[in-house]
């Protein structure tokens, strides 16, 4: 599909109702005639992010789809999944975060794009970041780029993923949801936190620390 065709009214996110995904749905909002939220259920333990998702779209009236996900869980056994699994509290010194669920980003992207294809939407916008990825490797530029191209040769089709907060970091994060003019929609309606806790979470699991530190950080830098 040649540039010119693209269709450049339509959007759709991934969105999960936490911060990053919701800073993501408003940038788009600005940028594009008409989004769609799509969210994914695999059985996660902060399941209320769902809700969470549910209400923001209900309340800015954005068309919200959200897709069964449960064979995730089945495959992926990690904190974020089961209850009997506690979230570390600290990234580990090697290997991956316990919080890392295999194949989610892939998979999110994967059924968005076949989601995307089947409305004639050429354009995707996910809120990963390489710069507070977590060690997270599906939140590195060079996935997102991969997958990409990947996605075109599987559908023969355009996508283009937009990815807003790839280079920034949660205090340039926060600056961007205030420049949207919904710095209070992030900081009360999302859910961030791994063990689900509404707005500033359980302020114990690495989310928490990123999401606080980045806020303070913010109002430090814009005196607030």
């Amino acid at each position: 599909m040649e540039e010119e065709k693209l269709n450049k009214e339509k959007a759709v996110v991934i969105f999960s109702g936490g911060q990053d995904s919701t800073t993501c749905l408003f940038w788009a909002k600005k940028r594009f005639k008409e989004v769609i939220a799509i969210s994914f259920d695999y059985n996660q333990k902060h399941k209320l992010e769902l809700e969470c998702a549910k209400d923001i779209c209900k309340k800015h009236n954005i068309e919200h789809y959200i897709l069964d996900m449960a064979l995730l869980n089945q495959l992926a056994p990690n904190s974020l999944t089961r209850t009997d699994i506690e979230v570390d509290k600290e990234a580990p010194k090697e290997g991956l975060p316990n919080s890392f669920v295999d194949g989610r980003n892939m998979l999110f992207l994967t059924f968005g794009a076949i989601f995307a294809k089947q409305r004639g939407i050429n354009h995707i916008i996910t809120g990963v970041s390489q710069s507070d990825f977590s060690g997270y490797p599906d939140c590195r530029d060079v996935f997102i780029k991969s997958i990409n191209v990947t996605l075109n040769l599987a559908m023969d089709y355009q996508f283009v993923i937009h990815t807003p907060l790839m280079w920034i970091n949660k205090e340039e994060t926060w600056k961007l949801a205030y420049d949207l003019g919904v710095l209070d929609i992030i900081k009360e309606e999302t859910l961030t936190c791994y063990n689900g806790i509404k707005g500033n979470g359980c302020g114990e699991c690495p989310a928490c620390h990123l999401r606080k530190k980045g806020y303070l950080d913010f109002k430090k830098s814009n005196n607030l």
